[in-house]
């Protein structure tokens, strides 16, 4: 992986932690989830139409993406209901680079090289170490552990479809930003509708309410949320999916500091060990 490549998948973590630390300080996470990807839709939608269609070919991987996506934002607000940000969000975020990278030559035809094993690996234990740096809270924690791990497969799923979906868009003539976009402006709608139908004649006024009070900071973090998937997606054209997926969860390092910081969740050495061997896990995949 070229140093470009490593620090725009970098910078892609940053967003992509920024936005989940937005949702975990909201009073209700659900409803937060659902502005966030309802506001990123609408930033999305010209930027979208400007880049025109996706292609046909791409159009089953967008259709099974989206579905999967409902099952990924229902998991990660039950995540953060039930469980901090500092041990839900590593949990579920380190699995999936492991789960890709395990199907990756069955799916993808890619198997990671040593070099890049071993990068995978070291970012998947330091995030085990950041994550269940208290592994007594996390398990009496069960509903917060099980959404976690539910939430991992949901990601290694996305990332398999999206993957294949973007490069199929790409060789049939198409661009990456052109699958990223409408999926971002498809996407933006689903589970805002399913959050509206769960509530309340009640619940719904007190949802135009609670927008009205959080559509910018939403706005702002659907913006995060779409910079970092598109970074991803485009980098899945240059280099292997699965070295991209494990270094996209370096967003654990900056999601920690994040919830240490403004959520005043704890640190601790053992998290700061586990930072120490992710970083050492980049390192290994820039090499490979």
């Amino acid at each position: 992986m070229s140093t470009f490549i490593v620090l725009a998948v970098l910078a892609g973590a940053v967003l992509h932690a920024a936005w989940n630390a937005l949702v975990k300080s909201s009073g209700d996470k659900p409803l937060d989830t659902a502005l966030v990807h309802a506001l990123g839709a609408l930033v999305a939608l010209p930027f979208a139409l400007w880049a025109g269609l996706p292609q046909l070919a791409a159009a089953p991987f967008m259709a099974a993406s989206l579905t999967v996506h409902i099952g990924y934002y229902i998991a990660l607000a039950g995540a953060y209901q039930h469980g901090e940000m500092g041990m839900t969000y590593p949990i579920m975020r380190g699995t999936a680079p492991l789960l890709v990278a395990l199907g990756s030559g069955a799916v993808l035809g890619e198997v990671p090289t040593a070099a890049a094993w071993l990068g995978i690996l070291g970012i998947t234990v330091g995030v085990a170490l950041v994550g269940l740096a208290h592994p007594g809270e996390a398990l009496h924690h069960r509903k917060a552990l099980l959404f976690a791990l539910a939430n991992s497969v949901c990601i290694a799923a996305y990332t398999f479809i999206d993957g294949l979906g973007v490069r199929a868009e790409k060789v049939a003539g198409g661009t990456v930003w052109s699958y990223v976009l409408w999926l971002f402006v498809l996407d933006g709608f689903a589970y805002p509708l399913l959050v509206w139908w769960r509530r309340s004649a009640e619940g719904r006024r007190a949802i135009v309410t609670y927008a009205r009070q959080r559509w910018l900071l939403a706005a702002l973090g659907g913006s995060a949320s779409m910079g970092s998937y598109s970074i991803a997606l485009w980098a899945m054209t240059q280099a292997p999916i699965a070295s991209v997926a494990a270094l996209r969860e370096t967003s654990v390092l900056f999601a920690v500091v994040l919830s240490t910081w403004l959520l005043k969740e704890r640190f601790g050495v053992q998290r700061a060990i586990g930072a120490g061997v992710i970083v050492l896990g980049v390192v290994a995949l820039r090499l490979a």
